[in-house]
């Protein structure tokens, strides 16, 4: 029976199976904290960049004023202007500045849709780590458990000396699977509402695209009839 009862004393004297879960819920747990840190950081910067692209798009009176500062970034909302103008040049021959505007929105829901599969992905593990970590904790609780049973069958005693230092390794690894399993719900969660706020940000930006688009098309100077006249004004 060991004699160290500390945490790292009992992580050595374990059953092979409880010292594996055990150090199962440790690299849970270090995952945890990476994909936190890392994705805390890029919704940040991501965060940061949208609220700037919303800047520029409010300020700018038609989408040539912003197209010089995004065409060279690589960002979803550089991405948002460089696809409305895509499009329209694309769309030059069309007949209908309305259909110009569905085929705008429609790239630009798309953009927004992978930007937000982009930034969503690796939560998922805090999900699963979140749901999995007490039950595989559990699990290796029961084992060690077991173990302290067969233990006091063979020496035949119910001394506490005998039975205490079993039932301690193995509540150890109820204890390591709920330290990884709470701060994991706990992020998810976190990293939920983050992704709404990057959502919302991402839609504020698209909207301030298409009132752009919407205010050139007025104006006549993205119209694409207007392009189809001045060639034949010209032959006149």
């Amino acid at each position: 029976m060991p004699r160290n009862l500390s945490p790292w004393g009992m992580f050595l004297s374990a059953d092979i199976v409880v010292k594996a879960v055990m150090i199962g819920l440790a690299f849970a747990s270090l995952l945890t904290w990476t994909i936190w840190f890392a994705k805390t950081i890029e919704l940040m910067f991501a965060r940061r960049r949208l609220r700037k692209i919303i800047a520029v798009l409010a300020q700018a009176r038609t989408l040539a004023d912003c197209l010089a500062q995004t065409q060279a970034r690589s960002d979803p909302g550089s991405a948002l202007v460089n696809a409305a103008v895509s499009e329209i040049r694309l769309s030059a021959d069309a007949l209908e500045p309305a259909g110009v505007k569905e085929r705008i929105a429609s790239r630009l829901d798309r953009i927004a849709a992978a930007a937000a599969r982009h930034m969503i992905r690796g939560t998922g593990l805090l999900a699963t780590i979140g749901a999995t970590a007490p039950f595989v904790g559990l699990f290796g609780t029961v084992w060690g458990i077991m173990n302290s049973f067969i233990n006091i069958s063979k020496q035949h005693t119910t001394n506490l000396a005998v039975v205490a230092p079993g039932i301690a390794e193995a509540l150890l690894a109820t204890a390591l699977g709920l330290v990884a399993a709470v701060p994991a719900v706990v992020m998810y969660n976190m990293f939920s509402r983050w992704t709404a706020t990057y959502r919302a940000l991402h839609a504020d930006a698209a909207a301030e695209v298409m009132r752009l688009v919407s205010r050139d098309l007025d104006r006549g100077t993205l119209h694409p009839l207007e392009q189809r006249r001045r060639p034949a004004a010209a032959a006149e």
